[in-house]
């Protein structure tokens, strides 16, 4: 398993590619391959088939992951997408902060 920067439900700004500019929620994080689904970022067509009678094929548009690496997360207080940095607080808990203002993000 490798580390991310990234996490489940945190907001992100894609810093590069076609949809770069956009800001999303992260769908699911898949840190084995080091990569993202983000919410209305890299739509792609699936061309669904139906498996029942009473279904209905066609095609769907749907999220397509992205590297990980291609988004930053996106700090409310600062309004900015921004790096981040890790600190422990005194209580012995290790938390992420904005490395512009500081602010905590939530886990």
């Amino acid at each position: 398993m490798k580390r991310m920067h990234v996490k489940k439900n945190d907001t992100v700004v894609v810093i590069s590619g076609k949809d770069k500019g956009k800001k999303g929620k992260v769908l699911v994080a898949m840190p084995a391959e080091g990569k993202v689904l983000v919410e209305g970022v890299n739509m792609v067509t699936r061309h669904i088939k139906p498996r029942k009678a009473s279904e209905q094929g066609g095609r769907v548009q749907q999220e397509g992951p992205i590297y990980a690496s291609k988004v930053m997360l996106h700090c409310a207080k600062c309004n900015t997408a921004t790096r981040i940095a890790y600190k422990f607080l005194d209580n012995g808990e290790k938390v992420r902060v904005c490395k512009k203002c500081g602010e905590t993000f939530e886990a």
